[in-house]
């Protein structure tokens, strides 16, 4: 159940990070607010984690997966390109995430 709530801090960390354009410093009321509580539920979500495993593998992976999906979303919805060595890094974030839950023991 932990890793269901990493997964759902990662995402709303994502939404929220994803609306910064869309809150023109912080001057669009709907979209900034959106990005608040976004980022409140995933500050939430990530405490109930927290009871099961270890809070340096929930940061690593809190932090390297919302990197990976951000660029990918910039992609997708912004149009924003990266290099191939941008692209390779970001491969190796999800393989070192991966790597570090696969041999960590959950509570």
């Amino acid at each position: 159940m932990s890793y269901f709530f990493l997964a759902l801090a990662i995402i709303f960390e994502v939404i929220g990070t994803m609306l910064l354009p869309a809150s023109q410093n912080f001057t669009k009321l709907v979209p900034s607010a959106v990005l608040v509580v976004a980022y409140m539920l995933s500050f939430y979500f990530l405490t109930f984690a927290l009871r099961d495993i270890p809070i340096a593998i929930v940061y690593a992976s809190w932090a390297g997966l919302g990197v990976f999906l951000i660029a990918l979303f910039s992609y997708l919805f912004f149009g924003q390109s990266l290099q191939w060595q941008a692209i390779a890094g970001l491969c190796l974030i999800v393989v070192g995430v991966a790597l570090v839950n696969t041999f960590t023991k959950v509570g």
